[in-house]
């Protein structure tokens, strides 16, 4: 766990780089778990990549997301309905791991 400062998180890459990467690199494997692999990488490297995470005391950690996520996976063929799903598992497991890192309650 890592002494967390919302203020210094505005810099995140510089400040908490480290632990970013841990809390997706965390996601991504109990995601893939759990999913098809092929789609998980996907949405890691098509639509994660381009994610940005925020914090607020109100909310904690959140991801924002680029627009038009759907449009931006083009390395698997997906359903919508499937594809929504499992970005919305990822995106709430990437935000949990956020948490658990950080040490901050959701």
């Amino acid at each position: 766990m890592t002494d967390f400062d919302p203020e210094q998180f505005e810099d995140k890459y510089a400040n908490y780089f480290p632990q970013l990467q841990k809390a997706y690199q965390q996601a991504f494997e109990v995601m893939n778990d759990r999913y098809d692999s092929e789609l998980v990488h996907a949405i890691d490297q098509q639509v994660l990549n381009e994610s940005e995470p925020f914090y607020d005391d109100d909310r904690g950690f959140y991801i924002e997301l680029p627009e038009d996520p759907g449009d931006r996976l083009t390395a698997v063929i997906v359903d919508d309905e499937k594809f929504s799903a499992v970005l919305e598992e990822y995106v709430d497991q990437l935000e949990t791991e956020l948490h658990e890192i950080f040490g901050v309650e959701r």
